[in-house]
């Protein structure tokens, strides 16, 4: 099973505006509202790949409770950890006359020790030995950094995968208790680092020292031109096909599902890096956060190019 653990959800809210503009009154031609956050969107990715998943986090207030029956609607099974304080709501504006994807981000509200543990309680009895855990999004103001690094040591001792897809020093920290799997995008990437990657070449040289530190596996994502996929006994180039873009939301999560998902199913890196850029594509052609289906995913994992470097 691969289980998700969401700390910071959120609502998502995404509208569709024509010519949007500052300074000015903008007018929505549509909107739609989806259960975010990280975790959240790789878990409805996974499920809608055909795999097992559970999702974990804190949820709270009336964008919380939308979350959560959200969730149940479409089946995706969860054990959330209800907080007082509200889940945040993002802003998602996208303008097709522009054909830009603009993001708003709320901080979320701040965590508690007590909700860290219940959410770690959650967990421990959830896992079995052989299950994949995967931490996904910005920690919640009042997280320790170290945290993430200290449940990946511990859930390694209980045989259990881990994955890990945040930022700042709780990603640096947490890459020191070497996860199996991390996916950052060229940016984060730099930012883990301190360096600035301007080319392939650079990312690809990034990947690598990251393996060297005992990461599993280090899939760097470069939006629309695909990934690099670093271990210690092979590097890979994908390239991914060109694609309508309707909404550029959970590319990202839905790359970190397949991953998991084809892993887990005893794929070999090669085919599950081609899969993982095929399910991201497929989710640029949703709206909203909405995950990618299968019928969708299948035609484009043959235009997925791959090269061994």
């Amino acid at each position: 099973m691969i289980i998700t653990v969401t700390l910071n959800p959120a609502l998502d809210k995404t509208v569709i505006l024509p010519g949007f503009a500052v300074n000015t009154v903008n007018r929505v031609s549509a909107t739609r509202l989806d259960p975010g956050g990280k975790g959240i969107n790789v878990s409805k990715a996974v499920k809608a790949l055909g795999g097992s998943t559970l999702v974990l986090g804190v949820l709270g207030g009336a964008a919380g409770g939308y979350i959560q029956a959200a969730m149940d609607e479409m089946g995706l099974k969860n054990d959330m950890v209800i907080s007082r304080e509200v889940t945040r709501t993002n802003l998602k504006i996208i303008d097709p006359l522009l054909k830009t994807n603009t993001d708003i981000n709320e901080a979320g509200g701040p965590v508690s020790e007590e909700t860290l543990e219940a959410v770690w309680h959650k967990l421990t009895r959830a896992v079995s030995p052989g299950d994949t855990v995967i931490f996904a999004g910005k920690n919640p103001p009042g997280m320790p950094d170290d945290r993430l690094a200290d449940w990946i040591t511990r859930l390694r001792g209980m045989k259990v995968y881990t994955c890990v897809d945040t930022v700042g020093e709780p990603m640096r920290l947490a890459i020191e208790a070497q996860p199996d799997i991390i996916k950052p995008n060229r940016l984060e990437l730099g930012e883990i680092l301190g360096q600035t990657l301007t080319d392939e070449a650079s990312v690809l040289a990034a990947a690598r020292t990251l393996v060297e530190r005992g990461v599993g596996l280090v899939a760097a994502s470069m939006g629309s031109e695909g990934a690099i996929f670093a271990t210690r006994s092979q590097t890979l180039r994908g390239y991914a096909p060109k694609v309508p873009v309707r909404s550029t939301v959970g590319a990202g999560d839905a790359m970190m599902a397949a991953l998991t998902h084809y892993t887990a199913a005893g794929c070999s890196l090669e085919e599950t890096a081609r899969r993982s850029i095929a399910v991201s594509a497929a989710c640029v052609m949703c709206a909203g956060s909405e995950a990618p289906e299968l019928d969708l995913v299948l035609p484009l994992i043959d235009r997925v190019r791959m090269e061994r470097l």
